[in-house]
């Protein structure tokens, strides 16, 4: 399996990476996956195999079931993987058991360390946005844990594009350490991150982790026009993560991801994965499944190549158009446009 630079860090991580949000189940989480202790290792041995090395998680996954499951089935090869795992949600009643401020990250971070049994966290994520902890409180409690040895590097993850330009402004300022990455939602349903997201990390070299790049299974080829979704699944009712805007559209595109797959002779998610894996900034996938055989079926994307002319059919059927200021500088910019600016506007001017 490919490995690419993490952002401007000296970190490499496979293109596919095993989230295990679907370990444990317990409450709400019960709707996303259940997977006990067995399966869970069943899973971590097949993604190990297929050349998996970095594994993400987060505090708040089954109430801190989920890692405590990855820290028991990654014990004894700990030195072979990288974990990554994030803090701010709410993870109990209390008044400070949320948020990024330094009482609860450092706290946080030193109860994950025990349920994950190791001494450090290699990627150690802001789960969310606070708008309420001044930026340089948690940037230096973040500095804080990396000089401790406890953490290793720090990301970010569903932030917009200028509370993530503000975080790392300020972490320049002040010599902390800077967000390598940021896990964002991504996929051909939702291209909302290109019209800042992904410019900004191609300018300040931050990595992008994709998290949920099936769109919760929207794109798995089972959700199709006319056809009643299976029994069990979660989408297009009550559940709306992520939200579907335009449902006529969302089935265009699943046409588009069958027809590929069929002349491939793989999946329709092995498509919609390979084509994020070709989109610019793009890391690595959090990808995370209920069975073995999804999981398997999602593995194999990291070796599918897509022609030009299919890419150019995904891109088409899933192009969202131009919002202000960007179809404005698309008319009057495009003298002096950064490789940051063509990512977006690029396919606009025919470059």
């Amino acid at each position: 399996m490919e490995h690419r630079r993490l952002g401007r860090s000296g970190l490499r991580v496979s293109t596919l990476t095993l989230g295990t949000m679907t370990f444990g189940g317990a409450g709400a989480f019960a709707a996303v996956g259940s997977a006990d202790v067995a399966q869970a290792r069943r899973q971590v041995d097949m993604a190990l195999e297929a050349g998996v090395t970095l594994f993400d998680t987060a505090d708040m996954y089954s109430d801190g079931l989920s890692e405590e499951i990855t820290g028991e089935v990654l014990e004894g090869r700990r030195d072979d993987v990288l974990l990554a795992t994030k803090a701010r949600m709410v993870v109990g009643p209390g008044a400070n058991d949320g948020g990024a401020s330094r009482h609860h990250l450092v706290r946080s971070a030193e109860r994950s360390l025990r349920r994950l049994r190791t001494d450090h966290i290699d990627l150690y994520q802001i789960h969310e946005w606070d708008g309420q902890t001044p930026l340089e409180e948690t940037l230096e409690a973040l500095d804080t844990l990396v000089r401790s040895g406890k953490v290793r590097y720090v990301g970010a993850s569903n932030f917009t594009g200028w509370q993530l330009m503000k975080a790392l402004a300020t972490a320049d300022a002040h010599a902390y350490q800077r967000y390598v990455s940021q896990q964002i939602h991504y996929t051909l349903q939702a291209r909302d991150a290109e019209a800042e997201l992904v410019p900004l990390s191609l300018d300040q070299e931050v990595g992008i982790l994709v998290w949920s790049p099936l769109a919760g299974g929207l794109l798995s080829g089972k959700y199709r026009r006319g056809v009643e979704a299976p029994a069990g699944s979660r989408h297009l009712g009550e559940w709306n993560e992520p939200p579907v805007h335009d449902e006529e559209k969302l089935y265009d595109v699943v046409d588009v991801l069958v027809d590929v797959a069929q002349a491939h002779g793989v999946s329709a998610a092995q498509v919609a994965l390979a084509w994020l894996l070709g989109r610019p900034g793009v890391t690595s996938l959090v990808i995370g499944a209920r069975t073995d055989e999804q999981l398997a079926d999602n593995l194999a994307a990291a070796d599918l190549v897509l022609d030009a002319e299919e890419r150019r059919r995904l891109d088409e059927v899933s192009a969202e158009p131009l919002r202000y200021p960007h179809w404005h500088q698309a008319a009057t910019a495009a003298d002096r446009l950064s490789a940051a600016d063509l990512s977006l506007l690029g396919p606009h001017l025919g470059a």
